[in-house]
């Protein structure tokens, strides 16, 4: 599995950022498509997922009602939009792939982009 991240850089407080991720390769056993983030000195969180065939969109709680991740299945992208951002936005963040095989679960992970909110 290969995924390629994009988007992401600065961004003023108040604004808005779009992330934008393609899977490829061998997606069998894949059971969710999302996004994480980590910010500098924390750990790595669940920004927000949709199972890969679609459904129930999970996201944290400090995006939810500003945030909204979109699935197109045909170019097998799973995109991140939020708005109004805040300086504790600013985190590294990864496009994730979750696959659930009778091997075992394993996570794939995209290169991380960086997005910086300034005040």
């Amino acid at each position: 599995v290969q995924l390629q991240a994009s988007g992401g850089g600065l961004v003023q407080a108040g604004g808005s950022l779009t992330l934008a991720c393609v899977a490829s390769g061998t997606l069998f056993g894949i059971n969710t498509l999302g996004w994480y983030r980590q910010a500098p000195g924390k750990r790595r969180e669940l920004v927000a997922a949709i199972p890969y065939s679609g459904g129930r969109i999970e996201y944290a709680e400090s995006v939810k009602g500003r945030s909204t991740l979109s699935r197109n299945y045909a170019k097998n992208t799973v995109d991140l939009q939020m708005n109004n951002v805040k300086p504790e936005d600013t985190a590294v963040y990864y496009c994730n792939a979750h696959a659930r095989r009778a091997s075992g679960d394993r996570d794939y992970w995209g290169q991380g982009t960086l997005v910086t909110v300034s005040s």
